[in-house]
């Protein structure tokens, strides 16, 4: 989800902040089309291979500790086992549950790295997917990114006011979607996402008027 919401949200925002400055330069709707659809092809495929990249790190991270602690663990048992009982103490075991537990997960070695990467170094024992990741962020660029142009591609009028109500709705959605996730109510992080939306394609289109009045 984390991956979909960063793509969906970079995607619209990107593409309607072209479409919002090449609209305030005043240039032909086939330059916003042309700028917007490179954009969302290229951008996204930038952003995947970025995600990909960053999350193989992330994953081969992991399996670098993982390994550096299967050879602790083989080669240090007894001090591994004590790194487990003052985990658990500090959590509120003692006694013989503290004893029962430490037995029980020493003796799962594949429990025993997890609870140490979780609980050592703050990780999800479960291992990122690079290409899922990628995949997702690509999906949800693409779609998100494509919705600013549609009313250009198919011959709308007014494109750029469709637009800005199409993108606007796009960024209440996935706000509202987010807050699946979080704390906040879904109408409050709607907002949110729409008003980071507006500021980026308010910027561009700004910039663009500039062109216009040189």
């Amino acid at each position: 989800m984390r991956d979909f919401v960063y793509g969906a949200i970079d995607g619209a925002v990107t593409t309607f902040a072209i479409v919002a400055g090449v609209q305030g330069a005043g240039l032909p709707h086939g330059i916003i089309l042309a700028l917007g659809t490179a954009n969302v092809l290229a951008d996204g495929f930038s952003m995947a291979a970025s995600n990909y990249s960053g999350t193989k790190a992330e994953r081969d991270d992991m399996m670098r500790l993982r390994a550096m602690k299967t050879r602790r663990i083989e080669t240090d048992p007894e001090g591994e086992r004590e790194e487990i009982r003052r985990t658990l103490r500090a959590k509120g075991l003692d006694g013989a549950v503290l004893d029962e537990a430490v037995g029980v997960i020493s003796a799962n070695k594949s429990a025993w790295i997890d609870l140490v990467l979780g609980d050592g170094h703050g990780l999800d024992p479960q291992a990122p997917a690079p290409i899922r990741a990628a995949l997702a962020t690509f999906a949800a660029f693409l779609a998100a990114g494509l919705i600013p142009l549609l009313p250009y591609a198919l011959g709308l009028e007014p494109a750029f006011r469709l637009s800005i109500i199409a993108t606007g709705l796009v960024f209440f959605a996935i706000g509202a979607l987010k807050s699946r996730w979080s704390l906040s109510a879904w109408w409050r992080s709607g907002i949110e996402t729409l008003a980071i939306g507006a500021a980026a394609a308010s910027i561009a289109y700004l910039v663009g008027t500039l062109f216009r009045m040189a």
